[in-house]
């Protein structure tokens, strides 16, 4: 997108195209306008449309050109919180609704992407989160019992049943997740714009928000070149924000992510790795996912960015972890590299915000935005439309926490994931 090809790489060579759309031109009336074209963003204004009422969404770029068109397409329940330890950061009460509501939320994108027919390449065999070494495992285990307890489908591999599911002996168990699965992200996220046209919302992109401003009980939301007049905004810009509500930029530490895709591997390959094709990642601190999109290309990541002395750094070190994981595929030659940034919270949880009057919005996703960004935008339509009131939501009402020292975190993250990945180089391949 905007010439950039590390921006979305793979996924815009191969996403269906986005609906038409243009930037916002003159003053218009809506009941929601939303700021942001995201999972978020769109999702609110697919279900706020399909109730009857009038949304408008004003997106600064394209659609899909934050993090929800540069993720690595994995779709997964919960957050990377353990499941018992919510009810004691956000309450009891709380707590068991984010649980509920998270648990089941790749059910609602599955859903969605079979009644709006939206060609995603989606997967749903579950995911896998591959445990390195002793106390990763112990940390799955812990998951999988809390998980378990509440009696989701997951199941705690041990190391040969981990190893025939991923293609490699290079961990010592797997969590297995049945509820999960993986899309195209970009294509997912530009169906949900073609299904909210459709169901009669207004979609505007190249439509960056320049200012808000209430007169009464309605608010006005301006770009360079027009005006929706609204009774509510929803404000779903999470990592990209560059909105007025700057509040939201100044609670998010920006972890980069970058992901390289193969060019489509040999029949032999793809039969021995993921076979199931199930997504996965590991228990590292700076960790490590695949899996494969449809033509059977591995896409490959890690934390990192794809800029400066990070991009050669960082694409040896996939050359060298590939060949590790996968000892049999052979040389492999990167058809598409692209990164982006994940908004992360100072606790790993999402937020709930009251900006203002009537003016709302849900942010910090933490590297888990398909499902909740696709539950959460479906919450704020029925919070608006009145279904669901403030104290029945599933997180607390909260101000916006400014992070101290968050230029120097950004940058830590940066320059700490390339030492990360020169080190590995010196370490030997991992045994099972």
């Amino acid at each position: 997108m905007l010439n950039d090809p590390r921006s979305h790489g793979l996924w815009e060579k191969t996403a269906p195209p986005a609906p038409a759309t243009a930037p916002l031109a003159g003053e218009t009336r809506a009941d929601v306008v939303i700021v942001g074209g995201g999972f978020t963003g769109l999702s609110a204004a697919l279900h706020l449309a399909e109730a009857g009422i009038e949304a408008v969404v004003l997106e600064g770029s394209e659609i899909g050109f934050g993090g929800s068109g540069r993720n690595v397409g994995l779709v997964n329940a919960g957050m990377w919180v353990m499941p018992d330890d919510l009810p004691g950061t956000l309450g009891v009460e709380h707590g068991g609704r984010l649980l509920d509501l998270l648990g089941n939320g790749p059910n609602l994108v599955f859903d969605l992407i079979a009644r709006h027919a939206i060609a995603c390449e989606a997967v749903r065999t579950g995911t896998l989160h591959c445990a390195v070494g002793a106390g990763g495992f112990a940390e799955l285990r812990d998951r999988a019992a809390q998980w378990s307890s509440r009696g989701a489908p997951v199941h705690l591999l041990g190391p040969a049943e981990a190893a025939r599911k991923i293609g490699s002996r290079a961990y010592t168990g797997a969590l297995l997740d049945l509820r999960a699965g993986t899309v195209q992200p970009l294509a997912y996220v530009r169906g949900l714009a073609h299904a909210a046209i459709a169901a009669g919302a207004r979609v505007h992109t190249g439509s960056p928000v320049v200012a808000a401003d209430r007169t009464g009980n309605a608010w006005t939301v301006r770009t360079k070149a027009g005006a929706v007049r609204a009774d509510w905004v929803i404000v779903a810009t999470n990592a990209y924000t560059t909105t007025p509500w700057h509040e939201v930029r100044a609670e998010l530490v920006h972890l980069p992510y970058f992901n390289f895709a193969t060019a489509p591997l040999s029949e032999r390959a793809r039969a021995t790795i993921l076979p199931e094709r199930q997504g996965a990642w590991d228990t590292r601190e700076v960790l490590t996912s695949f899996r494969f999109d449809q033509a059977g290309r591995l896409v490959f990541g890690s934390v990192g960015a794809l800029r400066g002395t990070g991009l050669a750094v960082h694409r040896a070190w996939a050359h060298r972890a590939m060949r590790k994981l996968f000892p049999e595929i052979g040389p492999v030659t990167f058809e598409a590299e692209w990164y982006g940034l994940i908004g992360m919270t100072s606790n790993h949880l999402p937020r709930f915000h009251r900006f203002a009057p009537n003016v709302v919005g849900f942010s910090g996703y933490n590297g888990r935005g398909i499902a909740p960004g696709t539950v959460f935008g479906k919450v704020l339509a029925e919070h608006v439309r009145g279904a669901v009131s403030e104290a029945a939501l599933p997180l607390p009402v909260t101000a916006p926490e400014q992070i101290g020292f968050r230029a120097a975190k950004e940058a830590y993250y940066e320059v700490g994931a390339q030492i990360a990945h020169l080190a590995d180089a010196r370490l030997p391949a991992r045994a099972g």
